[in-house]
């Protein structure tokens, strides 16, 4: 079971939503952090051992910085990514830059930020020479197992993926990168989102240990780094266990052992995990604008899926409390639903809470990752600001609320046409 709680106490909540103007997210820092060192040191046997915190996750400097400051790099696959994990003071040498359709532009920029750059396909080979003239010193590939391997329920089956080199792809990528003068290797993979299992990420681990060990007797390449992807999961519900990382990190361990070692290879393990560095420690706070009897009882809040679209896109749940009735029964069923014109702008449905009234404050659970990240404008929805709940209690904003004229701002008015 993983206990739902707030990172302040009711009342403290309560302060807050009366103070700040909702909706709003919270992002508990203390929390963040002990986190992030949690995985850092179960992992501390591997060699110079990083995760690449996947930005896409949660793009804020005030907490990417702070992950920096532990020696967390950045997984980026925009040039923006790659400008906020610089801003952030993640060094290029730090950053993994993920191919993904990528504009040659955004090739050339990475390899002159120093960024490492894993492609995503044999033909990107081309496209980073056309860009950049060269191969950079350091590269890595990303690997799709095919059907090799089953994907999880959210990422899908590996071979309907868009992403990666296929098996028989992946010798001829490392030969033609090695004509072209690269000198160093890394191999990368990603296979699963929010996975619960552990044995799930050991035998990730098993099947590119498999790889470095091909590549190193067939090609005589030795690979300097392996990334197992991000994919680790949280346990948004309460009834669900979060994954034994230290049950993990043991049997990674262990294969490494039995795997890397006889082959005098000082393999450095490398992950890029977002959702279970931040997830669990953010929230979003709102406030109850409606309460209405149709067909179904309805909660309407003053927050809508422009601030968490993963209900509505995924069917996802989050947890929800109700402030100040954590303790009465959850006797009323409703969909807590939000404004927009859409009728899946729901977070939850059929929903078991305490009886609600206008005015009471929902926290919504595990969103300090994919939620303000994946917002949007649609309806003319105004993004809401973000706060950074900070270890000695205090609050602090790090990131104000949009405005009108922000969402105008690259708007040509009637009149104001730029010629073409």
């Amino acid at each position: 079971m993983s206990k739902k709680t707030l990172p302040v106490s009711h009342e403290r909540m309560a302060e807050l939503a009366s103070k700040l103007p909702t909706p709003f997210h919270l992002y508990d820092e203390k929390a963040i952090l002990e986190n992030a060192r949690a995985f850092k040191d179960l992992f501390s046997w591997a060699p110079e051992f990083v995760n690449f915190f996947a930005v896409k996750a949660c793009p804020n400097p005030n907490i990417i910085s702070r992950l920096a400051r532990l020696g967390f790099g950045g997984d980026c696959s925009s040039l923006p990514e790659l400008y906020m994990a610089k801003a952030s003071g993640i060094p290029g040498e730090r950053i993994m830059f993920t191919s993904n359709d990528t504009p040659d532009e955004e090739f050339a920029e990475a390899m002159r930020m120093g960024a490492i750059l894993n492609l995503d396909d044999i033909s990107h080979i081309e496209s980073v020479k056309r860009a950049c003239g060269k191969l950079p010193k350091t590269i890595c590939f990303r690997y799709n197992p095919g059907p090799d391997r089953t994907g999880n329920a959210i990422i899908g089956n590996p071979v309907e993926a868009k992403y990666g080199v296929t098996k028989d792809q992946l010798l001829d990528c490392y030969r033609i990168a090695r004509a072209e003068g690269v000198e160093h290797f890394g191999l990368h993979t990603m296979v699963a989102s929010n996975e619960l299992e552990g044995d799930y990420i050991v035998e990730t681990a098993r099947q590119l240990f498999t790889l470095v060990v091909k590549i190193h007797n067939e090609l005589g390449i030795d690979i300097e780094f392996i990334d197992l992807g991000g994919g680790i999961g949280i346990p948004y519900r309460p009834e669900q266990e979060r994954m034994d990382l230290a049950y993990v990190s043991e049997n990674i361990h262990r294969l490494y052992d039995e795997m890397i070692v006889p082959l005098g290879l000082r393999l450095k393990i490398t992950f890029e995990c977002g959702r279970m560095i931040t997830g669990p420690y953010g929230y979003l706070v709102s406030r109850v604008r409606h309460v209405t009897h149709k067909y179904k009882d309805y909660v309407g809040l003053d927050s809508c899926m422009s601030d968490l679209m993963r209900p509505a896109l995924y069917g996802a749940y989050h947890h929800i409390t109700v402030v100040g009735k954590e303790d009465r029964p959850h006797d009323h069923k409703y969909d807590v639903t939000g404004s927009l014109c859409e009728n899946n702008d729901k977070f939850a449905i059929d929903r078991m809470l305490p009886e609600i009234e206008e005015g009471d404050i929902l926290v919504i659970h595990d969103t300090g990752a994919h939620g303000y990240a994946m917002g949007f404008n649609y309806n003319a929805k105004l993004k809401h600001a973000e706060y950074l709940l900070k270890k000695n209690g205090d609050v602090a904003m790090i990131r104000r609320a949009e405005t009108y004229d922000d969402y105008v701002a690259t708007l040509r008015f009637d009149g104001a046409e730029v010629k073409i």
